[in-house]
């Protein structure tokens, strides 16, 4: 199936995106839980992600960076909140610095997961970001956040029929 939904809603400060697979949750769950999984569709295609250390606990941290075409290395945060294996992560999601601390260039996110058993079989994934401002909202979609994850999102169907759970 894949991305059914990108829906950016500025009064409640959230850009939620919504997809479906045919995998049972435990399946989608790994496309988070296993770093190799989550590196290969994670960064855009012109971004590809490395995860450099992942610890996916409450009080854990997730970190990564994205290599761009001109070898540029933005990296990235996530401080974990909270993991419902195999249904819901809830992580901080910041823009690191080259000691893995927030880098300050956008105000950090909320980035809730949730992972739900759909009718007729397979599941539907809602991540849903929370931003601390509109104008932080804005300041992410100029940044080409909405197109990175759509094209991010494009990249699942071809992890999960390569990986086994």
């Amino acid at each position: 199936m894949g991305l059914t939904s990108v829906v950016k809603d500025p009064e409640a400060l959230t850009m939620t995106v919504t997809s479906e697979w045919d995998v049972d949750a435990e399946r989608a769950w790994q496309l988070w839980a296993d770093p190799r999984q989550l590196e290969r569709w994670w960064g855009p295609p012109a971004y590809p992600a490395t995860v450099v250390s992942h610890d996916l606990v409450p009080g854990g941290r997730v970190n990564y960076l994205m290599t761009g075409p001109e070898g540029d290395q933005p990296k990235g945060l996530w401080e974990v909140l909270e993991v419902q294996a195999p249904r819901r992560l809830v992580v901080s999601d910041a823009f690191a610095d080259d000691d893995w601390n927030d880098s300050g260039i956008a105000a950090p996110m909320l980035m809730t997961v949730d992972i739900a058993d759909r009718d007729g079989g397979g599941v539907v994934m809602t991540m849903t970001t929370t931003f601390a401002s509109a104008e932080a909202l804005e300041q992410m979609v100029a940044m080409g956040m909405e197109e990175g994850l759509t094209e991010a999102m494009a990249q699942i169907e071809s992890v999960l029929a390569s990986q086994p759970a």
